[in-house]
């Protein structure tokens, strides 16, 4: 399918259906209420489309990385709670309440910075207490959290809505470490019954946590990667009915016949050993698409699999498609499916050396974005 002529022939499809099959799917596993995780620009599915249609879907809650993604929802008409996942900078606590963003608290002194921006305001803020259980990146460590535990029960000027940590390793089934971390974090909730506090929302599960582990689901669960369909880790169990959101689409710009011994592209690194049919794409590392699949990675064209040649330039790249046609025009698929081909992108990200997290989330906005269902 040809874009049309306005639009750049390079773009991303994002299916706002196979996300609210996804998030069914994982309510009908966890049975408790789901925190969707939107940050990164919704793993590059576009945040404000993606909220706003996980909105439409009644999700409870929301997650972002930072305060201007928050913000950036609240001003696009975004209404469900939304907890800012992110360390805090003192400067900014009072745009936090402002917004009505709960935040997270994760040291004794960032609670008396949320404390004072609230009392400044006049209206209390709303937080989450992290408790770092084995990460080591932000939050008080579960062995030592029980004056930050007592400070926030006594303070005036934040309701504690929720307590939280992140799993390090429950991509992985087989992994002891989230065990561990369950213990944990269970020592630490278990503050608030000698303090003879009420026990605010729990909540540890990420993605591996839902697919893996139901003593980590909990009050609440904050799936991300699983819900716009793709499997954490090649380690992950198939547990859930997923289907991928994302496909990435371009279409031939160009077709030559390559002589056998002629390189191909910057660093002449690759040459055909007979004459071969070459064509370009035009999409490169300037998009997002990583440079390390030069040589490695794969499309579709008319069905088929090619890979690519040639070092991937920051705006098109090469594919050899042998004596095989294809005309100016054609649809070419780096993610997603066309006819009974198919390249996920697990796939892609393996064939990159890296996780399918960072080429979702490296796809730039470069990248026109069309939605589709919802």
């Amino acid at each position: 399918m040809s874009a049309p002529a306005s639009e750049r022939p390079t773009r991303i499809l994002v299916d706002l259906d196979a996300i609210a099959h996804n998030l069914r799917a994982i309510r009908a596993h966890v049975r408790v209420p789901v925190m969707a995780i939107v940050k990164a620009n919704a793993y590059g599915h576009g945040l404000v489309p993606v909220a706003r249609h996980l909105q439409a879907q009644g999700v409870e809650q929301l997650g972002v990385a930072f305060l201007e993604e928050g913000i950036a929802l609240r001003q696009a008409g975004i209404t469900v709670p939304i907890l800012v996942l992110g360390g805090i900078f003192g400067p900014q606590v009072a745009q936090f309440i402002a917004h009505d963003l709960e935040v997270t608290v994760s040291s004794l002194d960032k609670l008396h910075q949320v404390e004072a921006a609230a009392q400044a305001l006049g209206r209390k803020a709303t937080v989450h207490l992290k408790i770092d259980t084995g990460m080591e990146r932000i939050g008080v460590h579960s062995y030592s959290c029980g004056p930050f535990i007592a400070a926030a029960v006594a303070s005036r000027w934040c309701t504690i809505k929720g307590i939280y940590s992140h799993l390090a390793c429950a991509d992985d089934p087989g992994s002891e470490m989230t065990a561990l971390q369950v213990q944990r974090f269970a020592e630490a909730c278990a503050h608030f019954e000698r303090l003879g506090a009420p026990m605010p929302l729990r909540h540890l599960a990420n993605s591996g946590g839902v697919l893996h582990f139901p003593q980590t689901h909990l009050d609440m669960v904050r799936p991300g990667i699983v819900l716009y369909g793709v499997q954490p880790d090649p380690a992950s169990k198939r547990t859930l009915d997923l289907r991928p959101a994302l496909s990435l689409v371009s279409q031939v710009v160009y077709f030559k016949v390559v002589k056998a011994g002629h390189p191909v592209s910057y660093g002449a690194t690759w040459a055909p050993a007979h004459d071969t049919r070459v064509v370009t794409v035009p999409l490169g590392y300037g998009d997002g698409y990583p440079r390390a699949l030069s040589a490695r990675g794969e499309v579709l064209i008319r069905g088929h699999r090619h890979p690519i040649v040639g070092r991937i330039c920051m705006d098109q790249f090469m594919v050899d498609i042998g004596q095989d046609s294809a005309w100016n025009e054609d649809e070419v698929v780096l993610i997603g499916r066309q006819g009974d081909a198919a390249i996920p992108v697990e796939a892609v990200a393996q064939a990159a050396g890296t996780i399918p997290y960072e080429i979702l989330t490296g796809l730039n906005a470069r990248i026109p974005r069309l939605y589709r269902g919802g």
